[in-house]
């Protein structure tokens, strides 16, 4: 008899504490560390509770950023382009058509057909 191995779901191994994947582990410290700058101006100001909560909320976008990824909405043209995509990877990808002249160069694969 011989051996085989079976494929199995590896998604989600790489995850800490069950939410948190590396990725959005990194977003999320840094969104808190943007946000840990306006607790420290508020602290200044002895509203520590209110930066407390900037902080909550700069984490919670931070992880919203590297975790879930844009529906698939027929209704508007952005979300049908963009459906299915990591929210990370659209916000890259708007920062670089920005800083490049608003020109993007898009390279297909494959047989031409000149």
């Amino acid at each position: 008899m011989g051996t085989y191995e079976l494929p199995r779901n590896v998604k989600g191994e790489s995850r800490i504490l069950f939410i948190f994947s590396t990725k959005a582990l990194i977003y999320t410290v840094v969104g808190a560390g943007i946000g840990l700058l306006f607790y420290f101006i508020f602290s200044m100001l002895n509203m520590q509770m209110i930066g407390i909560a900037i902080v909550a909320l700069f984490a919670l976008i931070g992880f919203a950023i590297g975790t879930l990824k844009m529906p698939e909405l027929g209704k508007f043209e952005f979300a049908k382009k963009t459906g299915g995509e990591n929210l990370d990877d659209i916000i890259m990808r708007a920062i670089k058509f920005k800083t490049k002249g608003k020109k993007i160069y898009v390279y297909k694969e494959g047989k031409n057909n000149d």
